[in-house]
């Protein structure tokens, strides 16, 4: 299973150890699931953590050396997933996580994304944290 993180998701695991984006993380390191997130992702959380807890930067980097950065996006399917109704910022988000054939695009952006949880984009479900860490407990379980 292949779980791509926004970059909220970073954050989010980088300053709160026991919240479900870091309990992702547990789950990954355990069992076969792979997580990827893109420069783009990466350098807003980066961004975000430093204005917002510097005192956690070292956190994200442990945590980023646990994720595989994705291959970036044609121009050609960001014009391509314009149409999937978010902001122009996030479009590249899900551009990236359908690049990355991501099983999942786990994303803690209800304003923005949430319209979209539950749904598939070009095959990758659009899920909030939570229910993303059900998922993918179910898919250890059956051993998918």
């Amino acid at each position: 299973m292949r779980l791509f993180l926004d970059a909220n998701v970073l954050f989010s695991a980088s300053h709160n150890p026991r919240g479900n984006a870091r309990a992702l993380f547990r789950l990954a390191a355990a069992r076969d699931i792979t997580l990827v997130a893109s420069s783009y992702a990466v350098e807003e959380a980066v961004r975000n953590i430093n204005l917002k807890f510097p005192e956690y930067t070292g956190e994200l980097a442990s945590l980023l050396e646990r994720l595989v950065l994705g291959p970036e996006p044609t121009s050609a399917l960001v014009r391509a997933t314009t149409d999937a109704a978010l902001p122009e910022k996030d479009v590249p988000i899900l551009a990236a996580a359908i690049t990355a054939q991501a099983d999942i695009l786990v994303t803690g952006d209800r304003r923005h994304f949430g319209l979209l949880y539950g749904k598939s984009v070009r095959g990758v479900l659009i899920l909030p944290p939570a229910d993303a860490l059900i998922r993918a407990l179910d898919a250890v379980a059956l051993g998918d």
